[in-house]
Formats: C-alpha cells, structure tokens, sequence
C-alpha cells in the first residue's frame, strides 16, 4: 500500500483536492465534457498515461495483463498527492477491487458505479438503463464488479456511425454531431425496448459532452462520470465553510 501522510499534513488549509485520472493511451479528440479534457473539471485533476490500455484493449480484450501497469499508475497518482483515482473507461469496473486494495485513498474506476444509487432515487416501477460503448463487450463480469444488477437494461452505440468506430478505433478525428447522433439513437433504442427507463447512465466516459442532449431528447435524467466524479470529489477534501 502506498505511503501517504495524514491529509492535513499533505495539504495547507483550505487546499482543495486533487483527482488523480489513470489514462488510456488514445488519441481521439477529447472535447469539454469527457474526462480526459482538463477544461471539464471546476477542480484540479492529474493524470497518468497506462502505455499498453488501448481503448480497444481495455474494451474488448478486457485490459488483460495491464492491472500491474494500472496499479502503478494509481500509486504515481497517490505519491503526486492525488486525494482520489478514477479512470478513463468504464469497463475497468473488473480493477476496482485491485486498485483500491493497491491505494491509500479512495478509487472510483468506473460510473457505472452510480447504478445502484440511481435505481434508489427512481420511483417503483422504474429503472436505470444503461448505454455503453460496445454492448457486445460489457458483461455481467463488469456489471457485477460494479454493483450492477445484472438485470439491468443495456444497450450500446455500436450500431452507429461515429461514436464506437472513433473510440475503439482510436481515430484522430471525431465528427461531434455524428458521435451526438449516435447517442440519442442508442438513447432511442433503450426506451423503445423498455418501457420502465426513468433514467439513464452512460458508461463510457467520453459521453459526457452530449449527456445534455440525449437528457433533453429523451426527457429523462443522464448520469455520467462527469456527474459521477463531481460527487466523489466532493467528498475528498469537503468545503471548508468555515472560511467562508
């Protein structure tokens, strides 16, 4: 487990906390809204490239033989005085465990993480869905490494044109409106085979730039790790109200 001093002795008072993100390698557009741009983020983050976790490593093959690399990473993080981990992709859902055990500060791998709470804040009758980069690669492993049910609607975006193609591909363009297209069809998708969705959480985390118009499309709330990491950050290093 990492060495790391007593948060008061870290950090001066009123200091706010610091959110370490463990980075894919990628080289996709990130805009406003994703996690990897730092314009995203009212707080200060750090983050640390994992060579090797390619999207379509991490998606697809399950980051096989990258947790010792992840780990690593998280423990840079935490000795640069990261007050928290997260990651840059959804499915590494299968590493919380490991990363947590690994850190000496709370780890957050994964917003499907959020499910639980979500389906707690619905009225009876209804339940999350979720929409993820690939249906087809997301499975009951990752849901319940994250505390999903496994019940639990999912539908993905790889029946589109942009979205998937460009993240798991690793293009070095995205067409922003084609990727939004993407989304709210995936959004259409849910909805139309279930008929109970009263919200919806977005697993991957380079969605956040078009949560607002699939909420306002569906008319439903969107959750995302941007909705997500707010929260857990919140709780790192609480306001000091005393200050003013």
């Amino acid at each position: 487990m990492t060495a790391r001093q007593p948060i008061d002795a870290a950090k001066p008072a009123g200091a706010v906390a610091r959110l370490g993100i463990l980075r894919l390698k990628t080289r996709f557009p990130r805009l406003p809204g994703d996690i990897g741009a730092e314009a995203t983020w009212p707080f200060p983050v750090a983050y640390r490239v994992v060579d090797g976790a390619t999207s379509k490593r991490v998606v697809t093959e399950r980051a096989e033989g990258l947790l010792d690399d992840f780990i690593a990473a998280a423990r840079e993080l935490v000795a640069a005085g990261a007050d928290g981990i997260s990651t840059t992709c959804g499915f590494l859902s299968l590493f919380q465990k490991d990363i947590a055990a690994a850190c000496d500060v709370p780890v957050a791998t994964s917003s499907l993480m959020q499910a639980p709470m979500i389906q707690r804040l619905l009225p009876p009758g209804r339940r999350v869905g979720i929409i993820t980069v690939s249906a087809a690669a997301l499975t009951a492993d990752h849901l319940a490494a994250a505390g999903v049910d496994p019940e639990t609607p999912v539908v993905g975006t790889e029946g589109g044109q942009e979205l998937t193609r460009v993240l798991l591909e690793d293009e070095p363009t995205l067409d922003a409106a084609a990727a939004e297209a993407d989304l709210l069809a995936a959004g259409d998708a849910l909805v139309s085979r279930n008929d109970d969705i009263g919200a919806v959480l977005l697993e991957c985390t380079n969605m956040g730039p078009y949560s607002r118009a699939l909420g306002d499309h569906l008319g439903l709330p969107v959750f995302d790790v941007v909705s997500f990491l707010t929260w857990f950050h919140a709780g790192l290093r609480p306001r000091d109200w005393r200050a003013g």
